[in-house]
């Protein structure tokens, strides 16, 4: 098993900050779905026993649609989505890679991840939110 390191992240004013445990080098999934697109948002999928939020619990706003599975978590101050539960990992967490504090990140390698026909890339992503 690759060996996980404690990655730091937050939102832009700093007021949502949290943790996860992942591998130094990072596998970042870019989405081009309605919402990834216009945010520009990059994946790094993790379980939720690997996430921690560190601060700003009560400076969370949450946005849902479609399905209502994915729940998506934003700043109330500065408005960016740092993190979130995804329809394909419910059982985990997708923060974005913008968002991360780089100083444990050893490289990163990008996979499209073709949204706009999510229901037949759904699968594919499906593990990487197990342990």
């Amino acid at each position: 098993m690759t060996e996980l390191v404690k990655h730091k992240g937050s939102c832009h004013c700093k007021a949502v900050t949290w943790e996860i445990e992942a591998p130094a080098r990072l596998r970042v999934d870019e989405c081009d779905c309605s919402m990834c697109g216009m945010l520009g948002y990059l994946h790094v999928t993790v379980p939720k026993s690997r996430f921690v939020l560190t601060a700003g619990a009560d400076n969370i706003s949450t946005y849902t649609f479609n399905t209502g599975v994915a729940q998506h978590y934003f700043c109330k101050t500065c408005g960016i989505k740092s993190f979130y539960v995804p329809r394909s990992n419910p059982d985990g967490y997708s923060v974005n890679f913008r968002c991360l504090d780089k100083t444990n990140v050893t490289g990163h390698d990008v996979m499209s991840c073709e949204g706009l026909t999510w229901e037949e890339i759904a699968a594919r992503v499906a593990h990487l939110s197990k342990e």
